[in-house]
């Protein structure tokens, strides 16, 4: 008896079939990122100097907008999985949770660094505590540091998912204010430039370089996904192994 249950135990696959496709497309999307910024600091022409403070420093939004971005789509993985958690109570759910607060927080930290040093250069100041979308954001990526911490700190249990479940859904609600924000109420920050590009003469080759940070970005974004989930479920297997040896020393 004791033979078969740990050979069962020690013949299942540990390690998820993601991790290769997660690994895979990590690396595709970094080396997207990489190029885009070799591509925005070499070969992308300067923005008008007389409508930019700091011309030159306009080149680190060719990854300050794809951290953006993504942040957005993190989010959106939080909000679905805070969703289903709060109603069903599936697993799945709440690994969303995990997978959604640890990329928010990666790629939020991304825009909350990269944004201060353009606004340095640009406004004089690093951060405008008047501007609307500045201080939505700050606020949605300090909830997503809120959730990463209790994760790591609380006990695992359905009141924790809970209570973490709600404050995901109440970040979430954040996202569209901060995407929205410029359009209601603009300060310093800029509008939806890829949006608004024909009014604001954005140039082609600028919007190229932007639109390729984005479709690297996703894809990072896409690897880490599914590299989260491989961590995951390795974890829940290790958990289940260990789980199915005690047991079998019980009995």
């Amino acid at each position: 008896m004791r033979t078969s249950i740990l050979d069962r135990v020690t013949n299942r696959p540990l390690v998820p079939d993601t991790r290769t496709l997660g690994l895979t497309l990590t690396s595709c999307g970094l080396a997207g990122a990489l190029t885009t910024a070799f591509l925005g600091f070499n070969w992308a022409p300067l923005v008008d100097p007389e409508a930019w403070s700091a011309p030159e420093a306009y080149r680190i939004l060719y990854w300050h907008v794809p951290f953006a971005w993504s942040s957005f789509l993190a989010f959106c993985l939080l909000f679905v999985g805070a969703a289903s958690w709060y109603r069903k109570r599936t697993e799945w759910g709440w690994r969303l949770v995990v997978t959604g607060s640890d990329l928010g927080l990666l790629f939020g930290l991304g825009v909350v660094t990269s944004g201060p040093i353009w606004g340095s250069a640009e406004w004089g100041v690093p951060w405008d505590w008047g501007d609307l979308r500045l201080n939505t954001y700050g606020l949605l990526t300090a909830v997503a540091l809120f959730l990463v911490l209790s994760r790591r700190t609380q006990p695992d249990g359905e009141d924790t998912r809970d209570t973490l479940a709600v404050i995901g859904l109440f970040g979430f609600a954040l996202v569209p204010i901060t995407a929205l924000a410029t359009t209601w109420y603009q300060n310093r920050h800029p509008g939806l430039v890829v949006i608004e590009s024909e009014e604001s003469g954005l140039d082609p080759q600028i919007l190229m370089v932007l639109m390729l940070g984005f479709a690297s970005f996703l894809v990072l974004f896409a690897g880490l996904v599914a590299l989260s989930d491989a961590v995951q479920s390795l974890k829940e297997e290790l958990e289940d192994r260990q789980r199915t040896l005690d047991e079998e020393a019980i009995a």
